[in-house]
């Protein structure tokens, strides 16, 4: 069950100069999201993937020596190649949803909803984010975080701005 007050949902809209398969094959093949995926200065370790409804996304994010969160994603809809839709959060080494180990009280839970148009070449990412069972204080920590979600979104996807770049570039060769 999501949460119906829409004021609480995290919105996102990003252009990519890529195509709309382009962009939706690199949120979903393994091997392209090791490359991008995460905060800024972190490599990836992508534990599972199953990439299809009802299955899961297990990663571990490493930022330098002994440094390291683990995330999961649940894939409850794969729509190629314009709309994707998962349940994310923070998990341990084995791949149970844990809290957040520097906010107890950010959502256990959160689903995301990707969705791609495609305009001239251009493909327009819209992703929007909303807790999901969480308590009062959960829904309050979310909502005090859109800040920094946009932040650390917008670190990460200037980072795939620039892979998507190096593929679509490479392609044109």
């Amino acid at each position: 069950m999501t949460n119906p007050d829409s004021s609480v949902d995290f919105v996102l809209t990003r252009v990519f100069n890529a195509p709309r398969e382009l962009v939706f094959k690199t949120m979903i093949d393994t091997e392209h999201l090791q490359k991008w995926w995460g905060p800024q200065g972190c490599t990836i370790e992508v534990i599972r993937h199953e990439p299809q409804p009802g299955g899961v996304f297990h990663y571990c994010m490493r930022f330098g020596p002994g440094v390291e969160m683990y995330g999961k994603f649940d894939y409850r809809e794969i729509t190629p190649p314009e709309r994707l839709v998962f349940v994310n959060g923070f998990a341990d080494a084995e791949g149970n949803r844990i809290q957040h180990a520097m906010s107890p009280t950010w959502p256990l839970e959160v689903l995301n909803t990707s969705s791609l148009t495609e305009t001239d070449g251009k493909t327009t990412l819209s992703l929007h984010s909303t807790p999901v069972n969480a308590s009062a204080i959960e829904i309050e920590t979310f909502k005090s975080g859109h800040a920094s979600m946009q932040q650390g979104f917008g670190g990460m996807y200037d980072e795939y701005e620039k892979y998507l770049a190096t593929l679509v570039n490479a392609a044109q060769v």
